[in-house]
């Protein structure tokens, strides 16, 4: 079976399909897609991608973390948050089906795990801390999620604009961290005293690799035991073109996190999406 690691899609419904084309040409049956969360807002065809990826998820052939932005859409289906310019998830809020549209959303994971090779790995949409082994981070995610899962009411009030909770601290870590210093996180890039959350985690020498996205002025990320996949398809004319990228570890490999890597997929953004006025803190 291959494992194909999918950046953040946000709505770019087409090129999506052109990795599910490509893998059905290329592998048939046989292959299972990892997506790193934010399907949702800034493209066009939100609706349509979670039809995509909500499809092959039933069949057994897709996993999907959550990401900020699935957050954002839950917090204005749930009437914590109000729409704000920008947003392009109304197609999921004014579906017939829209409420179990939140209801599968709400089921879905922070962090997933799996092995590729003979490395175990998490896939989370940001970051994780640089502290945690894997079963740190699969607690931590399970724990901030469970608020999400215990029904509307519950997640209404995990969700509430200035809820402090530790479950509310480490979803956010988990979906929108950037950078850290110290012990504390931030959704911005690395400024003067503070580093990139992957670096301070490398520096740990964990056993585990990850895969994230939400960082698409970085670009893609690859360095020992780490993978970052947002090329910013959504964001194409920001500086570079975007696209959408797909990793295709070989399953064959006894460690496909070791660089150099060259096994990418690289999906070229139609247009234009999403005009940004703050490149500094994209989100």
């Amino acid at each position: 079976m291959q494992q194909i690691f999918v950046g953040d899609v946000q709505g770019c419904a087409d090129e999506l399909a052109d990795v599910i084309a490509r893998a059905r040409s290329d592998f048939g049956h046989r292959f299972e897609l990892w997506l790193v969360g934010d399907l949702v807002n800034r493209g066009p065809h939100s609706l349509r991608v979670l039809r995509a990826v909500r499809e092959l998820a039933e069949a057994g052939r897709a996993r999907c973390v959550l990401g900020n932005h699935e957050i954002s859409l839950l917090e204005t289906a749930l009437g914590t948050r109000a729409l704000v310019e920008g947003d392009t998830f109304t197609d999921v809020l004014d579906a017939r089906d829209a409420d179990d549209w939140i209801d599968w959303l709400l089921s879905l994971p922070l962090v997933e795990v799996g092995r590729v090779g003979e490395q175990p790995f998490a896939m989370v949409h940001a970051a994780l801390h640089p502290d945690w082994s894997l079963a740190d981070a699969t607690a931590h995610a399970g724990r901030a999620v469970a608020g999400l899962r215990a029904g509307h009411a519950a997640a209404r009030r995990l969700l509430a604009a200035g809820q402090r909770s530790p479950e509310r601290d480490q979803l956010e870590r988990l979906t929108t961290c950037r950078s850290v210093a110290g012990s504390a996180w931030s959704e911005e890039i690395p400024q003067r005293g503070s580093v990139a959350w992957h670096a301070e985690w490398s520096r740990r020498r964990h056993d585990y690799g990850v895969v994230y996205g939400h960082w698409s002025l970085q670009g893609l990320h690859v360095a020992p035991g780490v993978r970052g996949l947002d090329t910013g398809c959504v964001h194409h004319g920001r500086g570079r073109d975007g696209a959408l990228t797909a990793w295709l570890p070989d399953p064959s490999d006894a460690r496909p996190f070791d660089v150099p890597d060259g096994r990418f997929w690289t999906i070229p953004a139609r247009r234009a999406y999403y005009a940004h006025r703050d490149a500094g803190s994209a989100r």
